[in-house]
């Protein structure tokens, strides 16, 4: 490996055994506390590390492939590159970015269902010749741009059981599959292989076997084209958890035994990106305005009121919203729900509350409804898994800050990369020692992703 990336100037601290992550939010909180109350994470990379030995135990020898849209923050990029994670790249900048990483063009893919061309060509002058394409005017763009592409087939899965549209926006269908075949003949492009993709929230894992098999007909039907294929992409959809990953691994092992045995060559590949970053990181945000609202303009429509109507219900606003970290928050649910930093008592009331970005715009709705204490402007709320979604992107919104990242380790994980051979030089002299017994100031003893 080439590295750090030069553009990146971040460590990492090395916690001791006495040493916490919550005893780092405690001490940001303090340090932001008195220096200006912006909203930052706080970053486990090692839950990188372990959730990557989960992989190896449970998946092997199926390759993770990261997206890099799901977090491309420098800390996170750089332990994965060290681990020897592959990269799934939807644009020339992150692209750009793992290249900088020194991460060989095998290693990468570029899956942009919708590719630009001047990208195209900017893939195969860096030697990134595994791409996706699921319609034969992709194709044809292809076979213009870049000459030497191999491409993996993108079909759809057939899961509507969670109102998911997304899986048959993108892919193509097993009859269209003969037809970008003989597209590729005629254009001289390589197929090598097949890629699908069942998403996160579907309950049924049947819709494995019916992806699995389907790619098995078109492994069955380039054979006739002549085509050589050895790559399988079994995508994403990877929640983090480990009984999900032994649910899907019970489903599909069989079926890859018999169907892309290891005789047969088949490499296959998966994208898991959630399921590295999303527990990794927690989010700290201020409370930077309150304000009283009428309970039943808080209540979603249908919801029976059933509160007293002498208890306030509060409206409060942060300093980070959907502009920013919780971009996500527009396209689907949040998965996190927040938690008050300060002490209160158990006995102590809960009120009906609801969480805005700071923009003010009436999208800008973080939490619809929930119980709270009663909080004050500069209070802090602290959000769990984090991790995937917004990281690394640049909002829209002008006057988002974008948050501070602290990175951190324990010692174990950092022991478990020493003594699997995967810490580099370059990697570990940005580990900083973290004893227990001091406060960390930001200022002296942390550098920020940019």
């Amino acid at each position: 490996m080439k590295g750090f990336l030069e553009d990146a100037n971040y460590s990492i601290g090395l916690l001791d055994e006495g040493a916490t992550l919550a005893d780092v939010i405690d001490n940001c909180i303090y340090e932001h506390t008195h220096t200006g109350k912006k909203a930052f994470y706080v970053g486990d990379l090692g839950k990188l590390v372990r959730n990557n030995i989960q992989w190896q135990n449970v998946m092997a020898p199926i390759k993770p492939f990261y997206p890099v849209k799901c977090n491309s923050t420098p800390g996170v990029l750089e332990i994965l590159g060290t681990l020897g994670v592959g990269f799934a790249c939807s644009s020339k900048s992150e692209m750009a970015l793992v290249q900088g990483l020194g991460i060989s063009p095998e290693n990468i893919i570029y899956t942009n269902p919708c590719k630009q061309a001047s990208q195209i060509k900017y893939a195969a002058k860096a030697g990134i010749n595994i791409m996706t394409c699921d319609n034969d005017i992709e194709l044809k763009k292809i076979s213009r741009n870049h000459p030497n592409a191999k491409l993996l087939l993108h079909i759809a899965t057939e899961d509507i059981t969670a109102g998911e549209e997304m899986n048959m926006k993108f892919g193509t269908t097993l009859k269209n599959c003969r037809h970008l075949m003989e597209c590729a003949k005629e254009l001289g492009v390589q197929i090598v292989g097949v890629k699908f993709h069942v998403s996160g929230s579907c309950q049924d894992l049947q819709t494995y076997i019916h992806a699995i098999s389907d790619a098995r007909c078109v492994f069955d039907m380039a054979e006739e084209f002549g085509f050589k294929m050895n790559m399988l992409d079994i995508g994403g959809g990877f929640t983090g958890s480990e009984l999900q990953l032994e649910e899907v691994n019970h489903v599909i092992r069989p079926l890859l035994d018999v169907y892309f045995p290891k005789e047969s060559g088949v490499n296959v590949i998966a994208e898991p990106g959630c399921y590295y970053v999303s527990s990794a990181f927690t989010l700290a945000v201020n409370v930077i305005a309150k304000k009283t609202v009428e309970y039943d303009k808080l209540l979603p429509s249908g919801v029976e009121q059933t509160r007293n109507d002498d208890e306030p219900v509060f409206t409060y606003y942060i300093n980070d919203g959907v502009y920013g970290s919780f971009a996500s928050k527009l396209s689907e649910k949040l998965n996190t729900i927040p938690e008050v930093h300060k002490k209160y008592k158990e006995d102590e009331p809960l009120f009906a509350s609801s969480l805005w970005g700071p923009s003010c715009d009436e999208l800008d709705q973080i939490v619809e409804n929930c119980l709270l204490p009663e909080l004050s402007v500069g209070d802090w709320l602290i959000f769990d898994n984090m991790g995937s979604g917004t990281l690394g992107e640049q909002s829209a919104f002008n006057d988002y800050q974008r948050p501070l990242i602290y990175y951190m380790m324990s010692f174990s994980d950092w022991d478990e990369m020493q003594d699997a051979g995967i810490a580099s030089d370059t990697l570990m002299k940005n580990f900083f020692f973290v004893p227990s017994c001091i406060q960390l100031s930001p200022e002296e003893r942390f550098s920020t992703a940019a």
